[in-house]
This record gives C-alpha cells, sequence and structure tokens, in this order.
C-alpha cells in the first residue's frame, strides 16, 4: 500500500511487534522508524511520555496546545492507562507494555506498538507499527494520514531525547 513505510528496514517489517497479536488479518499495516542518536534510556522517557500529548501537529490534534518539551517525571505506563491525551480528553489505553523497550496502544481502532532497539552504544532504533482491520478504502485514507502524523511525531520523540 503507498505510505505504508517510512524509515525502516526490511528486517524491521518482517519482526514481530506486540501489536500483532491483538489483530488478526488486519487490513492496515503500516510502519514508521527513526535513528535516534541517544541510547534507549533518554528515549523511552518521551515514548511513554505520549501519555500526555500526541507530539505530532498540536494545532491538529491537540487543537493549538503545545506537546510539552520538558519531561514531567511520569511513572512507567501501566497496562489498562489511557495511552494519550489530546485537546484536553484522554484517548485510547495502552495494551501491553515493556519498559524501555516497547508499548503498545489502541487508539480509535488500530492498535499501535512503538519499539525501541538498541543501535550501538548511543543510538536507538525507534520504530511504531500500526495494525487496524477496516475496509481497503478506509485504510488507504488511514495509512497516508497516519504516514503525515506519525512521521512528525517520531521525528519530535528523536529531537526532543537528542536535546535532553
Amino acid at each position: 500500500m503507498i505510505g505504508d513505510r517510512w524509515g525502516v528496514s526490511d528486517a524491521e517489517t518482517a519482526r514481530p511487534y506486540a501489536c500483532d497479536s491483538f489483530v488478526a488479518s488486519p487490513s492496515l499495516v503500516a510502519w514508521r522508524g527513526v535513528r535516534v542518536d541517544t541510547p534507549p534510556e533518554k528515549v523511552w522517557p518521551w515514548v511513554a511520555q505520549v501519555r500526555l500529548a500526541p507530539y505530532s501537529y498540536d494545532w491538529i490534534d491537540n487543537l493549538g496546545r503545545k506537546s510539552p518539551r520538558a519531561l514531567a517525571g511520569l511513572p512507567e505506563p501501566v497496562v489498562g492507562e489511557p495511552f494519550t491525551t489530546a485537546g484536553g480528553r484522554r484517548l485510547g489505553r495502552i495494551v501491553a507494555v515493556d519498559p524501555g523497550v516497547q508499548l503498545t496502544a489502541t487508539i480509535m481502532g488500530a492498535f499501535l506498538s512503538y519499539a525501541l532497539t538498541p543501535e550501538g552504544p548511543d543510538a536507538t532504533r525507534l520504530v511504531l507499527k500500526v495494525v487496524m482491520r477496516t475496509n481497503n478504502l478506509l485504510a488507504f485514507w488511514l495509512n497516508l494520514g497516519d504516514l503525515v502524523m506519525a512521521r512528525r511525531q517520531l521525528l519530535t520523540f528523536k529531537r526532543l531525547a537528542e536535546a535532553s
């Protein structure tokens, strides 16, 4: 499908992710990835902080409220906790978590996994996989929208983690 991959290798798309166990035969499968030039322990707090805000285009998905640019010192995420907050509303829920390694959530019928993999001593691969069952036409449009929003989110996490 057009736009189903951005910044990921064939090996990254072939490996299993926690979201795979929640959706049988998804019609939408998308991967987004970025190299972050800092170790996973500096990236993880930003990924876990998605619980406070979407970290994408705030003027679109957060009603203009700026996602926090400083770490809030949140406790580790737990299964059942709300996934994110957008426009002042709590959205989705966390369905699986392995602190420092992966966070999986569901929102609007989609399941998504953020996976962190060390890449040498001072870098991290941050990969997001999204799966969902829906009709093919809707999957096409959701995939393109997700590409724009998820790309921005991962690049924001990258910038913030590398600066911290």
